[in-house]
């Protein structure tokens, strides 16, 4: 049993909801970042960064009471305004290949912790520390939990039906994306849609393990103060379907002191491994690798010696790691070892073979993207999937909307 909970959401006016919201705070080059805070006096942005405007450096502590102020003043200057009662909302993103819709609610912190909605990555505890002391001190959040709930055939023909009204918003980014949002408010209708999760056993985080577990320790601490709000987080639900997931490629800055010669004699031992020359190649199934080396792209075919794989084990990014990141390379940590890097599987394999060429990196790794199938084996059986092995979306826009703790 999946609940949904209305919130009493904060949101941008719809005459400046374009120029609020915004990307990522990471998203921006500091270049294009300063552009946007310079020329857009409304841009979430100001909210994330308070100390922009003086070029200050300043302690957590203060940048953290700093986004709670601007947060503020944008409410006092009547930039946001308050839902009156609990809603819920229906939200399409249009980008250049793809649409996506879902609803915005709030989830459960205890279905959190009693694995109904379930997780297939690991968290670094001091990000979510970090993420819980912005919480406390902020007592907002604008980014909701990714999560996917199995296709029901009554909740397309009802998001199909909802699109057909007056949307709230419907604007227009300068990354040509079009963003649609419908509001929930009725309760019949509220009610008809917690009845149709009620019937869903599970849920899937699919981006927002961070976010998540933040808000959980936040509960831990803070639910004996009282406060409603803390019993759940701010999600957005899609069916599995509407997801997009892309693989993360890794470059890699060295050979660990092996010679190219030495490097493809190794990697024979688990892979068949065939010369593209100057073509452009990507793996076209599970089990196939890109790789780009010395000016030429390879394609590295695993051998698959183990018949009966554990679920981890048949994981293309596990597998590169436990066959040549780790023993070839000599990279353990995923996520901290300053010798590898991450690039989005939707950004073009000419990105990996620029920075090859420049000669920053030695080598670089191309995956096939995860199945969305094999991300829920693995959360089903509490399995966690190596350190950027997806990248998943929708993403959504920071200040579209609000959920007060």
């Amino acid at each position: 049993m999946s609940t949904l909970l209305p919130f009493k959401a904060v949101r941008p006016v719809a005459d400046k909801v374009a120029l609020v919201t915004c990307r990522n705070y990471d998203d921006y080059s500091p270049a294009e970042l300063a552009a946007w805070l310079n020329f857009n006096p409304y841009s979430f942005l100001h909210v994330i960064n308070p100390a922009y405007v003086h070029a200050q450096k300043i302690t957590l502590d203060k940048r953290f009471k700093g986004v709670a102020h601007k947060y503020q003043d944008f409410k006092n200057d009547g930039v946001f305004v308050s839902e009156e009662e609990p809603v819920m909302f229906l939200y399409e993103i249009q980008t250049k290949t793809n649409t996506f819709t879902g609803i915005v609610a709030g989830t459960l912190i205890e279905e959190y912790k009693a694995n109904v909605i379930k997780k297939h990555e690991d968290t670094l505890q001091y990000r979510v520390e970090l993420f819980k002391d912005y919480l406390h001190q902020t007592g907002f959040n604008t980014e909701p939990v990714l999560i996917t709930y199995p296709d029901k055939t009554e909740i397309n023909d009802w998001i199909v039906k909802k699109k057909k009204e007056q949307p709230l918003y419907h604007f227009s980014t300068t990354n040509k994306e079009k963003h649609t949002l419908w509001r929930i408010g009725v309760d019949s209708e509220i009610a008809w849609i917690q009845n149709q999760f009620e019937s869903i056993p599970e849920l899937y985080i699919a981006d927002g393990h961070h976010r998540s577990a933040s808000a959980e320790l936040l509960y831990d601490e803070d639910n004996h103060l009282g406060n409603p709000n803390l019993k759940g987080f701010m999600s957005f639900l899609i069916a599995e379907s509407n997801v997009k997931i892309y693989e993360f490629n890794r470059i890699v800055r060295d050979l660990n002191g092996h010679t190219k010669d030495d490097f493809l004699a190794l990697l024979d031992e688990h892979f068949i491994v065939k010369s593209k020359l100057q073509e452009l190649w990507k793996p076209q199934d599970k089990f196939e690798f890109g790789m780009y080396l010395d000016g030429e792209f390879y394609a590295l075919f695993y051998k698959q010696e183990n018949p009966n794989p554990g679920l981890l084990e048949n994981l293309d990014a596990q597998i590169l790691y436990d066959t040549v990141l780790h023993p070839i390379l000599g990279i353990e940590d995923l996520r901290n070892d300053e010798r590898i890097e991450y690039i989005p599987g939707k950004q073009s394999i000419l990105t990996i073979k620029e920075l090859v060429d420049e000669g920053e990196f030695e080598v670089g790794f191309m995956l096939f993207p995860s199945e969305i199938a094999e991300i829920k084996a693995l959360a089903d059986n509490q399995l966690i999937m190596p350190p950027k092995s997806t990248y998943i979306e929708p993403k959504f826009r920071s200040g579209l909307m609000v959920y007060e703790l």
